[in-house]
């Protein structure tokens, strides 16, 4: 049985991912902290694996010690990293310098996977020009707007600067699905009878259902695809105001709409941040969230991984949605 081995593996993609590879038959290793929250990870064939990436030489002494045991993994999905934080620096210190102390200790160790997926993001190369609405291709030049997306930028080009490591690259758009947190609050604003929008109605997206990302991930894992990038969506182009006519619908929920100047919503995020960090926490809008969700145009060409693996998305938006929404209404969050 081949073995896989997941970072972040508790987290809302990282748990689906856990089931999809259990599902498809790999031997799964799920990457987590000594504090990870463990609620997800409860099938009994999962097995857990701590991993300090502050700590290059312990995670070297790992993998060595693994290898002695049961050989090397057959592939590596590095999920593992951070979306917020208090402290700026902290972005680069987690999404960068950690991936290349877990690659280091690889390497170090003669640990390298036959495949190494890197889950890196949209927001690596920033959002498309406004003026023309055009998608962001794997040909544009990228242009992080915030310390998140230059973060997993300067990961990427670490990974490509590397000589004969098996790495893909996989940007995906905004995930959603059951367990996320960011989107949650725009679905609990909906059900309180409230649709708002940051400077225009009409900002133009793309998405990807978690269990369609999850998928493609595994899918690559067990490729013959090696050093290449790729985005991900559902292949659909969207706007805020179609969102939200979808999640009203399957709320069935009629809603006050309010547009909110930039300006506003700016200083509403300045003043949470402050607030919130009294009590050593982010608030899901802070400047650094702002910095994306105030652009208009996050479209991107995301199909040529579907063709690659031969595989088509399962999920458009409102199909996910309500397979989303189904969820937190059975868990009494709607």
């Amino acid at each position: 049985m081949k073995k896989i081995l997941i970072t972040g593996a508790s987290g809302f993609i990282g748990s689906f991912l856990v089931e999809e590879a259990l599902m498809q038959g790999w031997e799964v290793w799920a990457g987590i902290r000594l504090t990870s929250n463990k609620t997800y990870l409860t099938n009994p064939a999962i097995h857990l694996i701590e991993l300090d990436f502050s700590n290059k030489e312990s995670m070297k002494e790992l993998f060595v010690s693994f290898k002695q045991k049961s050989g090397t993994f057959d592939a590596i999905v590095h999920n593992a990293g951070i979306t917020k934080t208090q402290k700026k620096h902290d972005f680069d210190l987690v999404n960068h310098q950690y991936t290349r102390n877990f690659i280091e200790a690889l390497l170090l160790s003669e640990s390298t996977p036959k495949k190494f997926i890197y889950i890196s993001s949209l927001a690596a190369f920033g959002p498309g020009n406004e003026q023309t609405g055009q998608p962001i291709t794997l040909m544009s030049i990228p242009n992080p707007i915030s310390y998140y997306g230059k973060s997993k930028l300067r990961a990427e080009q670490y990974i490509t600067s590397l000589t004969d490591f098996p790495y893909i690259i996989l940007r995906p758009t905004g995930v959603y699905g059951p367990h996320e947190k960011d989107y949650f609050v725009m679905f609990r604003t909906i059900n309180w009878h409230l649709e708002t929008y940051i400077g225009t109605a009409f900002q133009q997206l793309t998405f990807l259902y978690v269990k369609d990302l999850t998928r493609i991930i595994i899918a690559a894992s067990a490729s013959n695809i090696s050093n290449k990038s790729y985005f991900i969506t559902d292949g659909n182009n969207y706007t805020t105001k179609e969102f939200s006519v979808l999640v009203k619908s399957l709320l069935n929920k009629k809603t006050i709409t309010l547009v909110f100047p930039k300006a506003i919503v700016r200083s509403i995020a300045w003043t949470l941040e402050k607030l919130y960090s009294v009590f050593g926490s982010v608030p899901t809008l802070n400047t650094e969230k702002y910095k994306e969700i105030s652009c208009k145009n996050w479209l991107c060409e995301g199909g040529e991984i579907w063709n690659d693996l031969t595989l088509e998305p399962r999920y458009d938006l409102k199909s996910g949605l309500k397979e989303t929404i189904d969820w937190y209404k059975q868990e009494n969050m709607l």
